[in-house]
């Protein structure tokens, strides 16, 4: 009766652990484990019990085959991602592909608000030199920054970056980003332009 019991149980932890899979499977961002409970109806406890049985088996501790994808925790959420041993292999792939890039005065406007968030439109013109409405508007279509809120002075929109932007870099927080020489203004020089 008890060997009934543990098969049942058994035949339970494989359901999850299979809704597990097909749910970081069609999700098109990292899932946190909140929600991945919540999307289940089942304890939290129990998802982080899964999630990391499934981590471990695609580290093949239990068949000894390390697969190619593993379960990666994001500042975001859980994902599947590639294994770095295979960087090449994918960096073969997508150079064969037709690359998607930023412009150069996006990835200039980015890295801005990657260095200086939460920051206004205003303050991202004053360091470029240029007006920069397009270009934000590009980032944010693509989900790489987005407006945290407003500024309750000037009413100005203060923007910041996604968790997106940190799956793309690989980074789980912004503090992994390399260190900046001081080539922008600090905080205290951007309180004085005008945020809009």
């Amino acid at each position: 009766m008890n060997t009934e019991h543990e098969a049942g149980g058994q035949r339970r932890g494989d359901q999850l652990l299979g809704a597990l899979e097909a749910l970081l499977i069609v999700g098109d961002r990292p899932l946190p484990t909140t929600e991945l409970a919540t999307a289940l109806g089942v304890p939290r406890d129990a998802v982080e019990e899964g999630l990391e049985r499934l981590r471990r088996e695609l580290d093949g501790s239990s068949s000894g085959r390390r697969h190619g994808i593993e379960l990666r925790l994001t500042a975001a959420g859980w994902q599947y991602a590639a294994r770095p041993e295979f960087d090449g292999v994918l960096q073969a792939f997508a150079n064969s592909q037709e690359p998607v890039k930023l412009s150069q005065p996006a990835l200039e406007t980015l890295a801005i608000v990657a260095y200086r968030q939460p920051i206004a439109r205003a303050q991202i013109a004053a360091i470029r030199a240029v007006n920069v409405d397009s270009v934000v508007h590009t980032l944010q279509d693509r989900g790489l920054i987005e407006e945290a809120f407003r500024d309750p002075d000037t009413g100005a929109a203060m923007f910041q970056t996604t968790p997106l932007l940190l799956e793309q870099l690989g980074l789980s927080t912004l503090e992994e980003l390399p260190p900046l020489s001081p080539l922008l203004p600090g905080a205290d020089d951007l309180e004085e332009i005008d945020h809009e």
